[in-house]
């Protein structure tokens, strides 16, 4: 059906602009949501839209909808918006290239995955942390497949296809007047969640989370767990985005082959990572998916693009065009993330430190400058290499920029939260503020 309706487009846009773009996407979701230990939300929902792009004397329209009874009238909606926008002779559209195939991307067990099997699965979920002496206040799961079409003017015409499953779970320990919380998150392009391995980590988190214990302050090595790692990391990426780069509103510009990391960390967006959450054949404006060293032996080693950014700085695009949705034109986005350490350190090699599983208030992080300073959740002090007194409070600041600089590897487990596959992260000569 995605065809042919690409095809009605196609004819109606014919000798009326001078490069057009269709994206047509659809998918089945299925979301479940509890409050507390009940099931509250449940949803399943299939979806059907178009996205269509033109671009006519040197000016771009966009026009979108899930009606395919109009998708005549939007496309002519789209000629109508572009002369509404200003002349750029930057605006193209993707090329023809050869296209790479993904691995592990798509689960055909999807199809026969009910709401029924959904709800039964959080339940279990729930019910292991509830005998594990947890008390759930909110979980979530969902599951969906999506299948996307883009061809242009150019002669592209791509199809991608894929699954993802997602699992959370929140809890609360509560324990001689003294209260813990926890939470975690997992996803995967196959139903191979385990929810019960989930439950299990988080209550045992909370747990150990009790009998909290001052922190002195001063400056310490300090383990950025998943969650913690993440939150910081995002304001690192966004000095990576050609589009921030080209405003000026990146400290990294103009630092191309200069080291900006530590020399044993490479990173790479890599969109054709076999499993990868980010993966396809191309990115959401049809050029072909290609890997990009970001950061290659703590050298910064390329910015990331689309298009139309690349067009503006005489580069060539990353394949970094990423799309949201049918009703959302592309935007400059990271794919799979893959932080590659040479070297890893191990946690006996520690003396003296703190490990932070997650933190809060990392949104307020400057995304220029790099400054942080953000509450440590669920920490713990390290002695002599071993994890030992939960923290009670402690904020924890430093520069984003500064830390990158001397970055290590932890050895553990590689896990993909967001478009980020790291291991837990060790950086040294954090100031921690005990409270």
């Amino acid at each position: 059906m995605i065809y042919e309706i690409a095809e009605d487009v196609k004819k109606t846009l014919e000798n009326k602009c001078d490069d057009y773009e269709i994206y047509i996407d659809e998918g089945r979701t299925i979301e479940l949501d509890s409050l507390k230990d009940e099931l509250n939300f449940a949803k399943e929902e299939i979806e059907l839209g178009l996205g269509v792009r033109i671009i006519k004397d040197n000016k771009q329209g966009f026009a979108f909808t899930s009606n395919i009874n109009q998708v005549s009238q939007t496309a002519l909606k789209a000629i109508e918006n572009a002369k509404l926008t200003k002349t750029d002779e930057n605006y193209a559209f993707a090329e023809v290239e050869k296209v790479s195939e993904v691995k592990n991307v798509y689960d055909s067990k999807f199809s026969d995955l009910s709401v029924d099997e959904s709800v039964e699965f959080l339940k279990d979920t729930i019910a292991i942390a509830n005998d594990s002496g947890c008390e759930v206040t909110g979980s979530g799961f969902s599951a969906s497949e999506g299948r996307s079409l883009i061809v242009n003017s150019n002669g592209v015409s791509i199809e991608n296809k894929g699954t993802g499953y997602g699992i959370g779970l929140s809890v609360i320990m509560q324990e001689d007047g003294k209260i813990a919380t926890a939470y975690n998150s997992e996803s995967s392009r196959f139903f191979d969640l385990d929810g019960e391995k989930l439950a299990n980590d988080v209550c045992d988190l909370a747990k150990s989370s009790l009998n909290t214990k001052p922190v002195e302050t001063g400056d310490y090595s300090v383990v950025l767990d998943y969650y913690a790692a993440v939150g910081l990391l995002q304001t690192f990426l966004g000095a990576f985005d050609g589009e921030n780069v080209r405003r000026g509103r990146s400290l990294l510009k103009g630092k191309t082959g200069q080291e900006i990391a530590n020399e044993k960390l490479t990173i790479t967006d890599n969109p054709l990572l076999e499993k990868g959450m980010y993966s396809s054949k191309c990115d959401g404006e049809g050029s072909a998916s290609q890997k990009t060293d970001l950061i290659r032996d703590g050298k910064l080693n390329s910015f990331i693009y689309d298009i139309y950014t690349a067009n503006c700085e005489g580069v060539k695009t990353t394949s970094n065009g990423l799309r949201g949705s049918y009703f959302s034109t592309p935007m400059i986005s990271p794919t799979n993330l893959e932080f590659k350490f040479s070297e890893m350190k191990d946690l006996s090699e520690i003396d003296r430190g703190v490990l932070t599983t997650s933190v809060l208030g990392a949104h307020t992080a400057n995304p220029i400058s790099g400054d942080f300073s953000v509450e440590a959740s669920n920490a713990f002090k390290i002695e002599n290499g071993e994890l030992t007194d939960p923290i009670s409070k402690a904020m924890i600041s430093g520069n984003v920029f500064e830390i990158m600089k001397s970055v290590e590897g932890l050895e553990s487990d590689i896990k993909q939260y967001g478009s980020f596959i790291i291991p837990k992260l060790l950086v040294h000569n954090l100031r921690v503020v005990g409270q």
